[in-house]
């Protein structure tokens, strides 16, 4: 019986994960859309598995102005996007390279501003390596939810054990 409802509490957090993973992904896509329209779109990520991570959408227009950041930090599927205006109209370039600058955005905002103008600096000196495109290290397997059904999964011996040893005494 205490099986079962493990099980089906197992299930229901794995849908209600995937369902706020598409509510997290459907608001990416929408604010990326919109930052899109206005012309070229950096992005700059700084994953962390136990922190707060963050993720962020530098739109430029054409003479590699900054025309909007937006930024979403947090560690749960509940981060949505929000607007970042202090570096409007200023080069992307001067932006990166003036440590001043970067000081005003809080850390995880500037080490995703950093990744992202890394990647500006590497696609314009046509230096980008594999790296930069490698998604095979992207996996569904590396949501939380599959770390935590592993981890009990892993503890489920031990879990019975404990259960079927006071029931037989």
């Amino acid at each position: 019986m205490n099986i079962l409802i493990l099980g089906i509490f197992v299930a229901a957090a794995f849908l209600l994960q995937a369902l706020m993973g598409y509510f997290q992904i459907r608001n990416f896509a929408r604010n990326y859309h919109a930052v899109r329209q206005e012309g070229r779109v950096l992005i700059g990520k700084n994953p962390r598995r136990f922190r707060q991570g963050s993720l962020m959408l530098i739109g430029l227009d054409h003479d590699d102005r900054i025309q909007e950041i937006r930024v979403m930090k947090g560690l749960t599927v509940f981060s949505r996007f929000r607007e970042v205006a202090q570096f409007d109209g200023e080069l992307v370039a001067e932006v990166g390279a003036d440590y001043t600058a970067l000081q005003k955005l809080s850390r995880t905002e500037r080490e995703c501003f950093l990744n992202a103008y890394r990647n500006y600096v590497n696609y314009k000196t046509n230096n980008l390596s594999f790296e930069d495109f490698d998604t095979s290290r992207v996996s569904m397997f590396a949501l939380p939810i599959f770390n935590e059904i592993g981890q009990r999964i892993k503890a489920l011996p031990d879990a019975l054990a404990h259960i079927f040893g006071k029931n037989t005494i």
